[in-house]
């Protein structure tokens, strides 16, 4: 599976980058996402609950970050076991470029790999559900973001509606159903 996107973000570079490397705030705004636990510098444990169409399942993995150019980009590793539904495994690519002083694009590109009951369900179904989770994690992300920028003194504009596709549409629809969503 192949996804790619980006959103533009109502917040400074540094801001974006800093709120990406922040696991509490990644682990309040992905779906799902019941921990996220730091096990080494840039790895962590990761457990979740998804959804995807008939198969419900929770699942228990690993994220890693690797070639880290900060603010910029970096590239994110994964992978997640679930008994009930299989394995997903992948790599993501974000870049973060800043547009103004207050406004950042965040793009990604995705590729993962899916096996047992997850491979069974159709490629529309993965997709569909991909999506929904990233709408729904750069909602919530989105609403991280007025509170830091308005720590800094000059008023910020309010949060710009996301678009509906990007890097973190397909990051979180592959999460979404490599560690599952509560359903």
């Amino acid at each position: 599976m192949e996804m790619k996107g980006e959103r533009i973000l109502p917040a400074d570079r540094a801001t974006v980058w800093s709120l990406l490397n922040d696991p509490q705030i990644l682990r309040q705004c992905v779906p799902g996402c019941e921990s996220l636990v730091a096990t080494a510098e840039h790895s962590y444990d990761a457990v979740m609950t998804a959804a995807i169409g008939p198969v419900k399942a929770r699942f228990k993995g690993k994220l890693s970050l690797a070639d880290i150019e900060a603010p910029a980009r970096y590239r994110l590793l994964f992978e997640g076991q679930s008994s009930q539904a299989g394995f997903a495994r992948g790599e993501a690519r974000i870049e973060l470029q800043e547009l103004a002083p207050e406004q950042t694009r965040l793009v990604y590109s995705a590729t993962s790999q899916v096996g047992g009951k997850l491979a069974q369900i159709g490629g529309r179904l993965i997709d569909a559900a991909a999506a929904a989770t990233a709408d729904k994690f750069f909602e919530a992300f989105a609403g991280q973001l007025p509170a830091r920028v308005s720590a800094v003194p000059e008023a910020a504009p309010p949060p710009a509606k996301a678009p509906s596709s990007g890097v973190w549409r397909w990051l979180l629809a592959f999460l979404r159903h490599l560690f599952a969503r509560k359903a």
